[in-house]
């Protein structure tokens, strides 16, 4: 006999669980109606496996007409547009962690604030250390937050002790 939990139909789903699902089955839709063959494959980084960037990507890139469907491939549908809108949050969950793992390295790099700001584009390096906040606000596990408030302290330090640094340098000249 089976010891599978039977689910009741009556009882809220658990949104956590319900999310994943829906992942799940997202990304095995989109790959197995517009990533199937190797021609269709080919539009991808990774011919082997959709990641989630690149069903949101596909979708849209077909939707759009950037990329041309191949021939035999269904078009693109109402599910296949709400399956790639259900991978954005972890699309965008997996580019804030890269994003915040650059600013990481670029500040241990010895980069400034200020020209981390230069590089996203920001204008000044307060926006830049705001938004690697941001950042690590939002992909923070219990286990990085005391690593993150050493971070922080040592940002902090250094900040202070480049600007004391150009104030004495200025006071000498």
């Amino acid at each position: 006999m089976s010891s599978t939990p039977l689910v009741d139909p009556f009882a809220v789903p658990d949104p956590d669980q319900a999310r994943v699902q829906r992942e799940y089955t997202s990304l095995f839709r989109i790959a197995e109606r517009h990533a199937a063959t190797s021609e269709q494959r080919q539009r991808q980084v990774n011919p082997m496996l959709l990641a989630p960037h690149e069903a949101v990507r596909l979708v849209s890139f077909l939707l759009s007409g950037a990329a041309l469907p191949v021939e035999g491939e269904p078009e693109v549908d109402r599910s296949d547009i709400l399956a790639a809108l259900s991978l954005l949050p972890r699309a965008r969950a997996e580019l804030d962690e890269v994003e915040l793992g650059l600013l990481r390295m670029a500040r241990g790099r010895g980069l400034t604030w200020q020209e981390v700001a230069f590089g996203l584009g920001l204008g000044t390096p307060q926006a830049a250390r705001q938004r690697h906040e941001r950042l690590a606000g939002r992909t923070a596990t219990e286990e990085d937050e005391g690593a993150e408030g050493a971070e922080a302290e040592a940002d902090a330090d250094a900040d202070s002790d480049s600007e004391t640094k150009t104030g004495t340098d200025a006071a000498n000249d």
